[in-house]
């Protein structure tokens, strides 16, 4: 990980010397963001620009402009690709209708899909085959429960709010299977599936759950860091659910908390009367903005630093096989 270095101090500052940053680990890329991300630049280098992007490929905006200028095309949807040109599906997944109209316009598509979502769409099919009804726990604009729902729209319900469980009716009570989401709350989906379990208790889960390794860990080293800082700020993007979700997590553990695309998002006022703030950044915001807000923190005042470590990520997804072929 590339190390933040901070300016040193001036004698004017020296008041302000003990205002500190807690720099959460681990924080942004996942690594089903880094494959996504992967795959457009390898796509771009084997193949040349134009390379369309059926929406953003990761939820963050620096990354999609970063991609826009390497030559990538993105749209929203695949009626704006060519005919025959070369699509690349995003890591949030799509329906099979989508996968259906790329075959139709013949697209040479390649699957930038989280092998995480590709493992909720799997038991989505799965539980659908042995005759159960799915409720699927999530946010309903987001692109992932677009995707998952399209998979057996005839046997999914979504659940977003207590209310939602409250009010939702099944054709059998005794046959029903519950997925989540991968960038959820813990917390809120615990709530949610305690819920559910009282309204119909034959209800179960995946075999292992459905949130994300990545997203568990940036939640749990909020939590872990919430007694300790006066501030939290959270690199991401406002359409990012897992930068969405930190927040949250900092504010029912009682810590004040922002999200911003980048440091120029802060607010100054944010930082007034707090000696101590936490950094942390959703699973699709760059490192190089981190290290710009730790900057922009040293500048008022905030010249120590340490840094949280929870947990080692070391996964690693392999690329979808379209360019592993086209690599050999």
């Amino acid at each position: 990980m590339p190390q933040v270095n901070l300016p040193i101090m001036s004698a004017d500052n020296r008041e302000s010397d003990d205002k500190k940053i807690y720099l959460l680990k681990p924080r942004g890329f996942c690594a089903g963001v880094v494959r996504a991300i992967d795959v457009v630049r390898i796509a771009l280098d084997l193949y040349g620009p134009p390379v369309y992007v059926r929406k953003e490929i990761v939820h963050n905006k620096h990354v999609v402009d970063e991609l826009r200028e390497a030559g990538a095309v993105f749209v929203e949807e695949l009626d704006e690709v060519p005919t025959g040109a070369r699509a690349i599906f995003s890591a949030h997944g799509v329906a099979p209708s989508v996968r259906e109209l790329a075959a139709e316009r013949k697209l040479c598509v390649i699957d930038a899909t989280c092998p995480l979502v590709t493992k909720v769409h799997l038991e989505a099919v799965r539980f659908a085959r042995d005759g159960y009804s799915i409720v699927l726990i999530g946010h309903r604009d987001h692109d992932e429960v677009i995707g998952t729902l399209g998979e057996v729209p005839g046997h999914s319900y979504l659940v977003e709010t207590l209310e939602d469980a409250d009010s939702l009716e099944l054709p059998d009570p005794t046959q029903v299977r519950y997925l989540t989401q991968t960038t959820l709350s813990l917390d809120e989906t615990e709530e949610l599936v305690a819920r559910l379990k009282s309204r119909f208790p034959m209800i179960q889960g995946p075999p292992a759950q459905d949130i994300c390794f990545a997203t568990q860990n940036r939640q749990m080293a909020v939590k872990a860091v919430s007694g300790y800082c006066d501030l939290l700020l959270v690199v991401g993007s406002q359409n990012s659910s897992n930068s969405k979700r930190l927040v949250e997590v900092a504010v029912n553990s009682g810590v004040r908390s922002y999200l911003a695309n980048d440091y120029r998002e802060v607010d100054p006022a944010w930082l007034e009367n707090v000696r101590s703030v936490a950094v942390t950044a959703g699973a699709s915001a760059p490192e190089h903005l981190v290290q710009d807000l730790v900057r922009f923190l040293a500048d008022y005042g905030f010249s120590k630093l340490e840094e949280i470590d929870l947990v080692e990520e070391d996964v690693r997804f392999s690329l979808p096989s379209e360019l592993i072929t086209s690599i050999k």
